[in-house]
């Protein structure tokens, strides 16, 4: 198993390579908006994208999706209800100051419980809305590893604004307990934006999840 992490972009966006040896073939997790970068690392591990999967539609998440789709000539994969955020492409870069991005047409949306596979690997969505409406996490199992891509729904020591566009506080904490906290402790947290974490850290001492802090 080849898993990749690194940031891209000006805000860091945390991009996920997953890639089975054997097949050469990986699925992508957030390509952000550099996708040279993305591509050059697919290049660097021999490995050919077939699904750009994303957790949500804010434009430092999927600001590259075009293209990398166009370069890898791989199929891209968004929740429907994130699909006005990313008509609104052009908006979210001028209210950010960012510059403009190109869309592309996806392919089939994202849905609660589909699964995506390279060779012997595979994750699974999780609806996990509140961050957005549609915000999604990837739950990997492999090599006696549990892994969820969890996009800006849970950080380490933290959890996803809901102040931005479509977001609920109410939504995000059904979310987290009701999906995220329900893995084991010992589940390896990707998250959107920063350094990794567990599920029983979060468990433990995210003060949003122990009652200590508020949005």
């Amino acid at each position: 198993m080849i898993l990749e992490t690194f940031p891209v972009g000006m805000l860091g966006c945390n991009c996920s390579i997953l890639g089975d040896e054997s097949t050469g073939q990986a699925l992508v997790i957030d390509p952000g908006d550099d996708a040279d970068k993305v591509v050059a690392t697919l290049a660097r591990h021999e490995l050919s994208a077939t699904h750009i999967l994303h957790t949500h539609a804010h434009i430092d998440h999927i600001g590259g999706s075009a293209e990398v789709k166009r370069s890898c000539g791989c199929r891209a994969h968004l929740h429907s209800g994130d699909q006005w955020l990313y008509e609104n492409l052009a908006m979210q870069g001028k209210m950010l100051g960012l510059a403009a991005v190109d869309a592309v047409e996806l392919d089939e949306p994202l849905q609660e419980g589909d699964t995506f596979s390279v060779g012997a690997l595979g994750v699974e969505v999780l609806h996990t809305p509140g961050h957005s409406p549609g915000s999604v996490s990837f739950v990997l199992e492999a090599e006696n590893r549990q892994v969820v891509f969890a996009g800006d729904t849970l950080f380490r020591g933290g959890i996803g604004r809901t102040d931005l566009w479509g977001g609920d506080t109410g939504t995000i904490m059904k979310s987290l307990h009701g999906k995220l906290m329900a893995l084991d402790d010992d589940a390896e947290v990707i998250t959107g934006h920063g350094p990794p974490t567990t599920i029983g850290r979060e468990r433990r001492s995210n003060p949003f999840l122990s009652g200590g802090a508020s949005l």
